[in-house]
Formats: C-alpha cells, sequence, structure tokens
C-alpha cells in the first residue's frame, strides 16, 4: 500500500475550490464527527451507479455528524464532462447532498493515492484512516448488490465500533492522469487486497 494512504494515517490537507463556489480545506469540515472523501467525477459508470445509494447514506448518517465530500481529480482531456463547469452542471441538476471539489492539479489524488472513481476514504473525529476502498461490490449494476462495505463501516463507526472489514478494493474507472493514456496507473499503485 506504498501508493495509497494506509490506514491510521492523518487525512492529508487541501485547499480546493467548491461547485458551490467556496474554497474548502480540512478545516471547514471540522464538526465532522466522521469525513467521508471520495475520489469522484462525473462520467464514470461506477460513479453514476454508485451516487443513488451515496445520496441515500449522506442524508441517512447526516444526523450522526458523517459529512461526504466528494473531489474531482480527473483530466478533462479525455473526459470533458469531468470539467468544472460541468461539474457545477451536474450538482445544479441532481442537488447531491455533498460538497463537490475540484483538483485541477490532481494534488488531493496523490497524496491520498486515489485509484479509482469512485475511491472512498473514512476518518474518524481525529482524522485517521479507518476505511478505504469501494462503497458496494456491484457499482455498474445496484440490482447485483450483495455487499455495502461503506455503509457497513458507517454503521459500526457511528454505534462506536472499529471497522470490521476496513480495507476492499474500490471498484470503477482509473483516475485520468494529466498528461498519460486514459488507462495510465502510477507504477506504484496496486491493489489494496490480493484476492
Amino acid at each position: 500500500m506504498a501508493f495509497t494512504l494506509p490506514l491510521g494515517a492523518t487525512a492529508p490537507d487541501f485547499c480546493l475550490p467548491a461547485t458551490d463556489g467556496k474554497c474548502y480545506s480540512l478545516a471547514d469540515f471540522a464538526d465532522a464527527k466522521i469525513l467521508v472523501i471520495s475520489f469522484t467525477c462525473n462520467h464514470c459508470p461506477g460513479v453514476i451507479g454508485t451516487n443513488p445509494n451515496l445520496r441515500e447514506l449522506a442524508e441517512r448518517f447526516k444526523g450522526d455528524g458523517v459529512v461526504f465530500v466528494g473531489i474531482n481529480s480527473n483530466s478533462i482531456l479525455p473526459h470533458p464532462d469531468d470539467s468544472f463547469k460541468e461539474m457545477i452542471a451536474l450538482m445544479e441538476r441532481e442537488k447531491y447532498p455533498w460538497t463537490y471539489l475540484r483538483d485541477e492539479a490532481q494534488t488531493a489524488a496523490l497524496a491520498y493515492g486515489a485509484l479509482r472513481t469512485p475511491h472512498f476514504y473514512v476518518f474518524d473525529s481525529d482524522r485517521k484512516l479507518v476505511y478505504t476502498g469501494r462503497s458496494v461490490d456491484q457499482p455498474y449494476d445496484s440490482t447485483k448488490v450483495t455487499k455495502r462495505d461503506l455503509e457497513e463501516a458507517l454503521v459500526e463507526l457511528v454505534a462506536g465500533k472499529p471497522v470490521s472489514n476496513p480495507v476492499t478494493n474500490p471498484l470503477g474507472c482509473n483516475v485520468k492522469w494529466e498528461g498519460q493514456d486514459q488507462h495510465w496507473m502510477p507504477e506504484d499503485a496496486c491493489d489494496l487486497v490480493l484476492s
């Protein structure tokens, strides 16, 4: 796990613009008891398939102090629909219950070691990483979902329990790195769980 943030690591800070016209850093989410950061985008079918479940989780756990943040780090060269302008349009249309940030320079994606879209990172009140990986086992087809790993992690955390399955492999499209082929991955990027 040399590339991706390991369990127990402190959340790297960032200062990124959001679709609501503001800029955000970790300090802006200081009141969150649990912070869920996802590396996401507009175009990936895995993201599109996961978003309805994510909306449900964000609304369900809001009263428990769980805050959701999405970060789009994708280069727009292979996918212009991942542009900041299109992010704003998406949020105006869908009104997702999370803050949606643009990581144009891809510094946040590198600091966290984002592998896929979506890739979830869950931090406790001390901003220590307690879960990393996927939301569900079938992000492309919600009718085939048998495992809801992110939901299970949040249920345990809200109950004051440790996460029983804290590392899973994120499922979806790879992050689109600037200046690289759209299927390129950094050399030290690898699956988090070896099958």
